[in-house]
This record gives structure tokens, C-alpha cells and sequence, in this order.
């Protein structure tokens, strides 16, 4: 009979390889019932050693914050810019694509050369600026209310323009990643213009650095098998790429 401390441990170590655990695949493991490795959460999560959520855990609280772009743009530098060089080589000749919000996909648009002709949509009003000084690229900048802290556009009327058009790909950056939620943002509106983007593309593709696995934001965006691709950086827990690829997904790691 395996000893609480024996428990403790295992779900530690777990949690430190995988990044998350699942509290009927813990009891598994053990060959003890859920209401034990539940009492055992809620004793490490007493001791702040994990955080609960509803049937697992995680190592670090799960709620994204809803940080300012100009923080965002500071933290995870070399991590966005391998992610956004990625994104770039799936960029095609004649291209009408999506732009989001967020400091990933800003260094996405930061490294689109001239070269290829482009239609970009996008919500981001830093993104427009930029990409306005390249000949080739049209700019079709969203109307809307402005959101100061992603320096970005929302609301009915912005999401009213993605009931008439049809786009290759969208680029989209996230606050969470998670195997139960899903995909999700911080701000309950940006994510509600988020699925409005989905609904209006072929493909969707998110640009997200490894700390965002294991997340959770406010607003829910969609479920895993929505998603087309994910790029990330290789400090994805091994377990969460398993789950990506046996959803289907392409990963692609920078």
C-alpha cells in the first residue's frame, strides 16, 4: 500500500515533468480512489505547493492576468521571435490574412518582409502602423472600440465585419492553453471577436511561448480541435504536445 507521503511525492513529480495532472488519471496511476488523490490536492494546495482546478491540477495559479501588451512585449523576447519567424514561413504569394491582438503576433508582424503581395486583416492598431510601411501589404484596419491595454479594437461593430469575408489564415495569440478549457484570452470581449476571426478563416493558427500551457483565461475562445496549428518553443511539457497531436493538430516547435 502506497504511503500519503509516497502520494504527495508522485504527484509532485508529475506535476513538475507534465505540468498538469488529472485527478482520475493520478488515482489510476496509485490504484487509489479519486476522493484520496482529491484530499491529497487539497492538502498540497493548503501547503501552496499546486493549484486546484475542477479534476487536476497545475504548479502555478491557472488564471492568465489581464497584463498590458507593453508588459507582455517584455517577457518571453527570444521565445516570441523563433515563434514568429516560424509563423512568417507559412505565409503564401496572395495571402488574405488575419492579424490579432497580443504580443506574440505583434513580433509575427514585425518580421513579415516585403516580397510577397498580402491582404491583412487585423484588429491591432501597432500592427496596422507597422505593416503600413510595406508597398505590397494591404491593410484593411478594424473599426471598433479601442482597448487600451492590448492597443487593440473591439466590440459588435468590429465583430459585424467578419460576417462577409473569408480569409486563408488567422494568426492568433493567446492567454491559455489548456486540455479541458481549451482555448482562451483574458478579456471576455477580445475572445468573443476571437471566434468571430475563426468563423472567417480556413485555418487557425496560434503563436503561443510554452507558459501559456496549462493556462486558463476569462474568456473561453474554443476547443483544442478547433485549432489547425500551434507553434510554440520547446519548452512545451511533453505531455501537452502528446495531446495536441492525438487531437489532430499540427505543433510546430521553434
Amino acid at each position: 500500500m502506497i504511503s500519503i507521503a509516497e502520494r504527495h511525492k508522485y504527484i509532485l513529480d508529475t506535476l513538475a515533468k507534465d505540468g498538469f495532472v488529472k485527478v482520475a488519471d493520478i488515482a489510476k496511476a496509485l490504484e487509489v480512489t479519486t476522493v484520496t488523490i482529491r484530499k491529497d490536492l487539497k492538502y498540497l494546495e493548503e501547503k501552496h505547493l499546486l493549484y486546484r482546478t475542477h479534476g487536476s491540477a497545475s504548479p502555478i495559479n491557472p488564471l492568465a492576468s489581464d497584463l498590458n501588451v507593453v508588459e507582455k512585449e517584455k517577457m518571453k523576447k527570444d521565445e516570441k521571435k523563433r515563434i514568429a519567424l516560424a509563423a512568417c514561413n507559412l505565409i503564401e504569394e496572395n495571402d488574405s490574412i488575419i492579424i490579432a491582438s497580443g504580443s506574440t503576433v505583434y513580433t509575427f508582424a514585425e518580421n513579415i518582409t516585403p516580397g510577397k503581395h498580402l491582404t491583412v486583416v487585423t484588429a491591432s492598431l501597432k500592427v496596422s502602423l507597422l505593416l503600413n510601411d510595406i508597398a505590397d501589404v494591404d491593410i484593411i484596419q478594424l473599426g471598433g472600440t479601442v482597448r487600451k491595454n492590448s492597443g487593440s479594437v473591439i466590440g459588435d461593430y468590429t465583430n459585424r465585419f467578419f460576417t462577409d469575408i473569408t480569409c486563408s489564415k488567422l494568426f492568433l495569440g493567446v492567454d491559455g492553453i489548456d486540455p479541458e478549457t481549451g482555448i482562451t484570452n483574458s478579456n471576455i470581449e477580445e475572445a468573443q471577436l476571437n471566434k468571430r476571426m475563426m468563423d472567417a478563416s480556413l485555418r487557425t493558427i496560434i503563436l503561443a511561448d510554452s507558459s501559456k500551457f496549462g493556462k486558463r483565461g476569462f474568456g473561453r475562445i474554443c476547443s483544442l480541435d478547433r485549432v489547425d496549428v500551434i507553434i510554440t518553443d520547446a519548452g512545451i511539457p511533453a505531455s501537452m504536445a502528446k495531446i495536441i497531436e492525438e487531437a489532430g493538430i499540427e505543433l510546430i516547435i521553434a
